[in-house]
């Protein structure tokens, strides 16, 4: 199935019209006997979570919490004018005043600015105004975005000591806290207790919670057989596709696309229908394997079902053909997508600059770049990161240098990935001078290095020879705070073997297998190489046997590597029988090591055993020989 059969299928869709719905999940845990378990009291159930509880906190059944109030259309969407309006209602303590100041305190949580609204009420204490159940809602809301669930359940016990009893929202929002903060056995404990608690009902929106949370903590197959259980409960169509979604978001995460192709085909026999957040998840991971033909099928089941691509949607296609390197596809992507009145956001646009960037077409990545500015998009740190990278790749380091610049000049800050960017091409190029500068800026900046940054210093030392110094550098690593990956370990064991090390290295290499580190075939290549140049072809051949015992397998590199260890030593038949090996894991020998075969010939000739098994390995090889004996006439 040819990509053309994608962009097709996308110029089949109906004119765009978004009609976005906020879906309410869904969610029954099957936890059948204990559903019928002895309950106890919803004080109890916080007791057990958190110990700051009061359990003589009084509650006064008649008092119950009320949902948060709708904000009126006056309330303000500036920090400041809220703030204003908040120091105005303090002036009254009335009923009204405080449905006021709730719907105020919404309205700033859905800025984000959870810790104001947090200091706003305990102003609201110190000040000795009555604020309510919705009020501490609200608070304990705040605390799980700040990822401080503890804090929240304290407002709980504040809660039962004005005499209210916590309502659904309430439980809704710490478990939806604590799943945030990766507490999964909390969250589902405190879920069981309030189904076998039968003093308040879940409503969609705690069921929807719960699926979400168990499928961000991995925990996929429970969500399905929750999936299950709910079944029976007869919820609304948009209920049971958010759960769907879901799940089939967390099977494509798992990389489980059959799983996940299986639960899209059982909401279709069930009448289900998909929204396009389902099918965005299924064509993302699809992309991402490269499966174009079921992406294919699937955009035309969207036509079938009416349910047109979203821009996140084409932003998946785009930035997966891109880094296919089928620009050209994914322009006419871009193209269809125009056409039916969407318009390209910077994330498109810096996937299609990414896509030029790799191929190395700069001109075009510029182009790209010029037309976001003229449409009147911003670019981001993200454009300028690309294009730099790009610019570095193409040893235009000027051109990258002057565009690191204008990220300051555009009022952006440059991001560690930046830095890490253009410190590796200024290194590549020589320029050592200009990129201390730049990693001196960074630390004044107040950017702190990471391990990649590390990394790109100690290659810049091994690369020019610094071995010593690189060695140094490494252990102070080390002994910091940062975690040292294996792309560390390869650089400095690949230094320590070209600088004759080879003592070092094998002891790096098991000091990196107790760290609990997993070596790559370049981490045996480089020793392997070293052994080889240094004559020890025994010990390189167990490194080899090694190799193929553990979970690393070698790679092509790896047996051309030996074969033309041991060819150098004049150990032609070891180094046929590693050859055989070789073709048998289906790999062939490049040319360097075709090369030293022909200059084997010659000395073998009248080794008619030997001549065989060199001509079974590469039948073209006595062609060549004699090409070359021609020439050398």
């Amino acid at each position: 199935m040819s990509i053309g059969a994608v962009v097709s299928a996308f110029t089949k869709f109906p004119q765009f019209q978004f009609h976005l719905h906020h879906h309410q999940g869904t969610f029954l845990y099957n936890f059948a006997t204990l559903l019928h378990s002895p309950s106890s009291s919803l004080l109890c159930i916080c007791n057990n979570i958190v110990t700051t509880t009061s359990s003589s906190s009084v509650v006064n059944p008649n008092r119950s919490i009320s949902t948060q109030p709708k904000p009126p259309k006056s309330v303000s969407n500036n920090l400041d004018d809220a703030l204003n309006s908040f120091n105005r209602m303090l002036k009254s303590t009335s009923t009204h005043s405080i449905y006021s100041i709730n719907n105020l305190l919404g309205s700033i949580v859905k800025m984000g600015h959870y810790q104001t609204v947090l200091s706003l009420i305990k102003q609201l204490h110190l000040q000795g105004v009555p604020f309510d159940a919705c009020t501490i809602n609200i608070g304990i809301n705040c605390y799980c975005h700040l990822n401080r669930v503890y804090f929240g359940f304290s407002l709980l016990g504040s809660l039962f000591k004005r005499g209210y009893e916590p309502n659904v929202v309430t439980f809704t929002t710490l478990i939806k806290g604590l799943f945030a903060q990766d507490k999964f056995s909390e969250a589902k404990n405190l879920f069981i207790k309030l189904l076998g608690e039968k003093q308040i009902k879940p409503t969609e929106v705690t069921y929807g919670t719960v699926i979400n949370g168990l499928c961000k903590s991995g925990n996929t197959k429970i969500a399905i057989e929750l999936l299950r259980s709910i079944e029976t409960l007869n919820f609304e169509a948009h209920t049971m596709v958010y759960c769907y979604s879901m799940i089939i978001a967390s099977l494509c995460k798992d990389r489980m696309i059959s799983e996940a192709k299986n639960l899209l085909l059982e909401m279709s026999k069930k009448g289900i229908s998909p929204d396009v957040v389902t099918y965005t998840s299924l064509i993302h991971a699809l992309c991402n394997f490269g499966q174009w033909k079921e992406v294919t099928e699937l955009l035309r089941e969207m036509v079938d079902q009416n349910v047109s691509p979203n821009v996140r949607t084409f932003n998946i296609v785009v930035d997966a053909l891109c880094k296919e390197g089928m620009v050209k596809e994914a322009e006419d992507v871009i193209e269809v997508m125009i056409k039916r009145g969407e318009v390209p956001d910077v994330v498109m646009y810096n996937a299609l600059m990414d896509g030029y960037c790799l191929r190395g077409q700069m001109e075009e990545a510029q182009k790209v770049f010029d037309s976001m500015v003229n449409r009147g998009l911003e670019p981001d740190i993200t454009s300028f990161t690309s294009l730099i990278n790009g610019y570095c790749k193409k040893r235009r380091i000027d051109k990258a240098k002057y565009l690191f610049k204008e990220v300051s000049r555009k009022g952006l800050n440059h991001d560690i990935v930046t830095y890490n960017t253009i410190l590796h091409g200024l290194f590549e190029n020589g320029k050592f001078d200009v990129a201390r500068e730049v990693f001196n800026e960074m630390l004044a900046e107040g950017q702190s290095p990471n391990v990649v940054t590390y990394n790109i210093l100690l290659d810049s030392m091994c690369k020019n020879r610094q071995f010593a110094e690189a060695f140094l550098f490494f252990r102070s690593m080390q002994n910091s705070e940062l975690y040292i990956n294996i792309a560390c370990y390869n650089t400095i064991i690949d230094a320590a073997c070209k600088d004759g090390k080879l003592e070092i290295a094998k002891e790096l290499l098991n000091e990196l297998l107790s760290n609990g580190l997993q070596p790559i075939a370049r981490t045996y290549n480089a020793i392997i190489k070293g052994l080889c140049q240094e004559g020890s072809l025994n010990e390189a051949k167990e490194l080899l046997m090694r190799m193929e015992d553990s979970d690393c397998l070698p790679s092509e590199v790896t047996y051309n590597v030996i074969v033309r260890g041991f060819l150098k030593k004049n150990k032609t038949y070891e180094a046929m029988a590693l050859l055989e090996k070789m073709r048998g894991s289906g790999f062939s020998a490049d040319n360097s090591t075709i090369e030293m075969l022909v200059d084997v010939l010659p000395m073998r000739e009248q080794d008619p055993t030997l001549l065989n098994m060199i001509q079974k390995f590469a039948p073209k090889l006595q062609k060549m020989h004699n090409y070359v004996k021609f020439v050398r006439r």
